[in-house]
């Protein structure tokens, strides 16, 4: 596990690296899902929560779109000092964990979603379709006429071509 060490003058200091790193870094190292620890230089307590938090904060001040709504954020703060905090806190990790397995299989279905709404995509889809059929009338129109006049046709394509 990488020990990270935060010092009072607000920098974070990778030991493995031997160097100060920014919170992009650390936003990087979850993403590699690189396990990692951030403790306060002077104390060794565990700051890596509160470090987590930052980057979740920054992220959402960001702009475009935000994660977690204004709704979202109201209603996780009225848990905070009930009964049902720690089961919310299970069921957020549990929930959030199941999403992630499953997140290939979620994006291939809104991706086929997505593309059946298009109405582009049902045209094209019908286009196909329509030329499929007209290809197989032509290949029956084309037989027919072969043998109307005894196949005679068939040994030459009249365009040169091979259909």
């Amino acid at each position: 596990m990488r020990i990270l060490r935060k010092y009072t003058n607000r920098r974070l200091y990778d030991t493995s690296r031997s160097c100060y790193i920014t919170l992009e870094d650390v936003k990087q190292l979850v993403l590699d899902n690189e396990p990692f620890k951030v403790e306060d230089s002077k104390t060794g307590n565990d700051l890596t929560r509160n470090i987590l938090l930052q980057i979740i904060s920054e992220q959402e001040g960001q702009g475009g779109s935000a994660l977690l709504t204004n709704q979202v954020l109201q209603q996780l703060i009225r848990f905070y000092g009930d009964s049902m905090q720690g089961l919310m806190a299970q069921y957020l990790e549990h929930s959030v964990g199941a999403f992630l397995e499953h997140q290939e299989r979620i994006r291939e279905q809104v991706e086929s979603m997505m593309s059946a709404a298009n109405p582009l995509n049902v045209m094209n889809r019908i286009a196909d379709q329509n030329m499929a059929m007209w290809q197989m009338f032509a290949q029956g129109f084309d037989r027919r006429k072969a043998a109307e006049n005894g196949g005679e046709d068939e040994s030459e394509p009249e365009n040169g071509s091979d259909s």
